[in-house]
């Protein structure tokens, strides 16, 4: 993705990595896979479309860790860590198909993982280890959000107006995201998933 960073000193988010750094010393960031190009501009698109006001801040993406504030000093762990769970996973497709809902339980209309979801939750399991645990509100379920938190007739539009999205992609990379001061998530750097065939 433009803008993105792929050296190991960008984790230390000094001079360089093209990120001011926070006052308090913690950084919010995010572990995701994002939808390349052509779908991911469409999704995030379709987004703004809905009036959800996320849409300019957010690329369109499947979340593997939601946010979590990290002390600057701990990136270069976190770094390490990321680069062991890629290597663990291998390569994989991806089809995002059609559309979902958590309503009631959030106001959230999303596009559907039809095809990928082990790695998916693989990744995800396997992020959130050793000193990186957390645990969730709710279970893991990879998605693509197309609405959060806008008026029941734009959710209900998100839900008909992608039922029948249709995309598919190979996964290689992961990637960690930054929150800025605007709140706009910016991707830092990647982190190379195992070839296909490649021993484990």
């Amino acid at each position: 993705m433009s803008g993105a960073v792929h050296d190991r000193d960008a984790l230390t988010l000094g001079p360089g990595a093209g990120l001011r750094v926070p006052l308090d010393g913690v950084q919010t960031v995010g572990i995701a896979i994002p939808v390349p190009e052509p779908h991911g501009g469409f999704l995030q698109g379709k987004r703004a479309s809905f009036n959800d006001p996320m849409a300019p801040l957010i690329p369109a993406h499947v979340t593997l860790l939601g946010p979590t504030g990290v002390p600057l000093g701990d990136f270069a762990r976190l770094g390490d860590h990321l680069t062991e769970v890629a290597a663990g996973v291998e390569a994989f497709d991806m089809v995002l198909r059609g559309t979902g809902t958590f309503r009631p339980v959030s106001d959230v209309v999303f596009v559907q993982v039809a095809l990928g979801i082990s790695s998916c939750e693989a990744l995800e399991r396997s992020i959130r280890s050793g000193e990186w645990h957390q645990d969730l509100t709710f279970p893991y379920h990879p998605h693509v959000t197309v609405a959060h938190d806008v008026a029941e007739s734009d959710l209900d539009r998100a839900f008909d107006e992608l039922a029948d999205f249709h995309a598919r992609f190979t996964v290689s990379e992961i990637w960690l995201f930054v929150q800025g001061a605007t709140g706009a998530w910016s991707p830092l750097r990647s982190f190379p998933l195992r070839r296909r065939g490649a021993p484990s």
